[in-house]
């Protein structure tokens, strides 16, 4: 079996999101993908069946199966290239690669009004708003300094309140760039994770409300950092982003 590994939402190695990418002739067990996602110890690693069509696609972390992973899509469009449809666990995604850039249309998660006390959680941070999404909290904090500086309390008690992970995010503070955010999910044993498509599923109707454009641009502003364009089309994101490939060799088990 072909394994890569995939820098994407970045157009230089060792930035963006690193992902596996495996590609198999036909469906392994479950327990076969979790042991290599925990092996390959990245964010997310990707499976794509190629001998059916659409493909089935599924994303596994460290610790488990996620419904959906917008950086390790990305990165098997670009080991792929040109058009694909992945059936997955929130129906098909239409991904292309084109022209060095990669374009997944992917289900919006519209955020939704929340009462949940993270302060504990993010020492430093002046809370603004707090909303969720399907499986995450996202928080607006009240600059993109706190962002960029927060370092969330991982090892306490305040964790445990979170479904799966938090986003923390600000409006944008340098030119060209409408937001800035990070997201955090140790509960599927993503401490921080550097780029993250599905969480741009929630940030772009979340911020599209509150900016009133449909077309933005965010930056992930963790240590590896990526940048993510994305088109709010009704129920429907479409995001871009380019990719980097820095290992591609097999699996031996």
């Amino acid at each position: 079996m072909r394994l890569y590994v995939v820098d994407a939402f970045t157009d230089r190695a060792f930035a963006g999101n690193p992902a596996g990418v495996v590609l198999l002739d036909e469906p392994v067990d479950a327990e076969w993908m979790r042991h290599v996602a925990a092996e390959l110890r990245h964010a997310d690693t990707a499976f794509v069946v190629l001998g059916e069509e659409p493909k089935p696609l599924r994303w596994f972390t460290p610790l488990a199966e996620v419904n959906l992973c917008g950086h390790a899509t990305l990165a098997t469009t670009h080991v792929l290239g040109g058009s694909h449809v992945f059936t997955t666990r929130v129906g098909e995604l239409r991904c292309e690669s084109r022209d060095g850039w990669v374009h997944l249309d992917l289900p919006a998660d519209v955020p939704v009004p929340a009462s949940d006390d993270v302060s504990a959680l993010l020492p430093g941070v002046g809370i603004e708003d707090v909303t969720r999404t399907s499986a995450d909290i996202l928080v607006r904090a009240a600059t993109a300094g706190q962002v960029r500086a927060v370092e969330p309390d991982l090892a306490g008690p305040a964790v445990l309140e979170v479904p799966c992970g938090v986003t923390v995010t600000a409006p944008g503070d340098r030119p060209g760039l409408d937001f800035v955010s990070r997201v955090f999910a140790p509960k599927v044993g993503i401490p921080e994770d550097p780029v993250t498509g599905s969480a741009h599923c929630a940030l772009a109707p979340y911020w599209a409300e509150r900016l009133g454009r449909t077309e933005l641009v965010g930056e992930q502003a963790s240590p590896r950092g990526g940048i993510v364009g994305m088109r709010l089309r009704g129920d429907r994101v479409h995001l871009s982003g380019q990719a980097v490939t820095v290992f591609a060799g097999s699996l031996n088990c």
